[in-house]
């Protein structure tokens, strides 16, 4: 189970870390600009992986199971791309190895950040 502002802040995480670590992505604006725009993303970004996400999981289970639980990382290179697309002027992501390196990132952050804890 995911807890909601734990979505949101693991995805806004993972898109300043892209932002920061990966080439060829780019946000463009000055740095109160950046910030709010990675907010905004990682709000987006968030939602789709706070509603859609556990229905995608639950849809290609075969698919999760036959990959070791990778196909996650596509679903969330899907996301990434939908959040590219919508804030198109702002934020740039060029190429294929970025878009994996930033869905890596965003996928490695959600998992560890919006899992609540196990060992309550």
């Amino acid at each position: 189970m995911q807890s909601f502002l734990g979505c949101l802040l693991a995805a806004a995480l993972g898109l300043a870390l892209a932002t920061l670590l990966v080439p060829g992505v780019q946000i463009s604006g000055d740095l109160y600009q950046i910030i709010k725009i990675i907010l905004l993303a990682g709000i987006v970004l968030g939602l789709l992986n706070f509603f859609i996400a556990p229905l995608l999981r639950l849809i290609a289970f075969p698919l999760r199971l036959l990959t070791l639980g990778l196909f996650g990382l596509i679903v969330e290179m899907v996301f990434i791309e939908l959040v590219d697309i919508v804030f198109t002027p702002e934020i740039t992501i060029v190429g294929f190895w970025p878009l994996f390196w930033s869905g890596l990132l965003v996928w490695v952050s959600t998992s560890v950040f919006a899992r609540e804890k196990i060992w309550k």
